[in-house]
């Protein structure tokens, strides 16, 4: 339960810390984010902070969405994300949240959704290692045996098997700030983060 900002994921460079070492980092705009709607314990049952990310004009937008952001002053966005915080009363709407949220160092929460692969076997999902390449093995990249004898005789759910691979949510704790560019809306994180360029993420207080 923390406030946190709503980024898009622009690509991986390089800098170079004072001792010299290079270390890879994740380029992220982040923000402004709008607060677009506070949520109290009182009329919702939570506290939470619904923010905007991503300007458009009102006109592309449908009556419904358009009602979210009749106290904006015209603003509208085609990215919403809620946040739970402990207490939404500390914030107003309309608030900018930016780049000032964090300190740098700062260790905090990224959550992303991850590049889609596609139909994948079980080689290149689950890291199964491929059948002898030579003497007629006839067995390569196949999964084997998944069944059971006479009992109980079927395959178990959650079978490590061929499917669907990528585009899962995934959360990463304690990713280190590594620099902070406020003019620019960028933040420069330690590693890399989930998803494709252009995606969007969340980045929260740990």
């Amino acid at each position: 339960m923390s406030i946190g900002i709503i980024g898009k994921k622009i690509g991986m460079t390089q800098v170079f810390a004072k001792d010299g070492a290079v270390i890879s980092v994740t380029v992220v705009e982040v923000g402004p984010c709008s607060i677009v709607q506070k949520k109290t314990n009182e009329k919702d049952g939570y506290s939470a902070l619904k923010l905007g990310y991503n300007s458009i004009k009102a006109e592309l937008l449908n009556k419904p969405d358009l009602g979210q952001f009749k106290n904006l002053d015209g603003k509208s966005f085609t990215v919403l994300k809620e946040f739970r915080v402990k207490e939404s009363d500390e914030h107003t709407v309309g608030e900018q949240l930016t780049t000032e949220l964090f300190e740098l160092g700062e260790k905090v929460i990224i959550s992303g959704v991850s590049k889609g692969k596609g139909f994948a076997g079980v080689i290149k999902r689950w890291g199964f290692h491929r059948g002898p390449k030579t003497h007629g093995s006839k067995h390569h990249r196949a999964p084997g045996s998944t069944g059971m004898s006479a009992y109980p005789g079927k395959v178990h759910k959650g079978k490590k098997m061929p499917g669907h691979m990528g585009t899962d949510r995934v959360t990463l704790k304690n990713v280190e700030i590594i620099e902070k560019r406020p003019q620019e809306n960028l933040l420069l994180i330690k590693g890399n983060i989930p998803g494709a360029k252009n995606g969007i993420v969340t980045i929260s207080k740990s």
